[in-house]
């Protein structure tokens, strides 16, 4: 199942080729169960900063509506979706920016094997945005993957830990699950899971994270809009071992968070 549409309809070839050969941008992306979103105004606000800052547009609440509304034309009558919504370059400036909003399969409900990670030195440009910049991942993730790993972790020019590829980690260090502080992504589920592990009364903590920290954690896990609780089998050479205590607290956690009306 794949449905694109631009600024609610089918793209030609010419606005195709536009968007494939200029990298500038940013999007947000989630899984569709029911029709219904986790963190939906999380998601909106996402869209909203990215704007701003990469085209200096402003989304009102009109703006906003009309963005669901493309949503939900680009869905029709599918129940079960990941959804992509990118705002890519208008055709002239300083026009609005266009919305590409792309519709595919739904990601599978179970998270897959552990990863195998390598850890990076990388630092994302804007990092707190979720943008179209993303040579210097895949590069990485390619120079992992050739190394024999599955996946790249990244560390700052500090030796911090920052994030994943596309996705934010989490570790636990046998008492409480602990998210890295550094700038990076502020991941949709990152967020919520961190909300309803507070409401729950579950223990975290957000703090920096040094590379020589590594060895002393219990466990860890990707997340994403994919996959809340990813196992990580290893990093570098270090073996880990979720005995299921760490992803099933996190899984615990997104159970209790709630879903959204598109």
């Amino acid at each position: 199942m794949l449905n694109v549409e631009l600024n609610g309809r089918t793209p030609d070839l010419a606005q195709l080729h536009r968007i494939a050969t200029l990298n500038y941008g940013h999007y947000t992306s989630f899984q569709v169960r029911d029709q219904r979103v986790r963190g939906l105004a999380l998601h909106l606000s996402r869209l909203a900063d990215g704007a701003e800052e990469l085209f200096g547009h402003r989304i009102g609440v009109a703006e906003e509506h009309r963005l669901l509304g493309l949503i939900r034309h680009a869905l029709g009558p599918v129940r079960d979706a990941s959804v992509r919504v990118t705002f890519v370059p208008g055709s002239a400036e300083p026009a609005p920016p266009d919305v590409l909003v792309s519709v595919s399969d739904p990601a599978p409900d179970e998270p897959g094997p552990p990863l195998r990670v390598q850890t990076v030195r990388y630092e994302r440009e804007l990092p707190e945005h979720k943008h179209q910049a993303t040579m210097g991942l895949n590069y990485r993730i390619r120079q992992a993957r050739l190394a024999g790993f599955d996946d790249a972790l990244c560390l700052g020019l500090d030796g911090r830990v920052r994030e994943g590829t596309s996705w934010n980690v989490a570790f636990w260090d046998g008492d409480r699950v602990v998210w890295p502080a550094a700038p990076m992504l502020k991941g949709v589920t990152m967020v919520l899971l961190q909300l309803a592990m507070t409401m729950n009364g579950i223990r975290w903590d957000l703090r920096p994270v040094d590379a020589d920290e590594l060895s002393g954690f219990a466990a860890a896990a990707a997340v994403n809009s994919r996959w809340p609780a990813r196992a990580l089998a290893s990093i570098d050479e270090l073996p880990l071992k979720d005995d299921g205590l760490m992803s099933g607290t996190l899984r615990e956690a997104w159970a209790t968070v709630p879903w959204d009306e598109l």
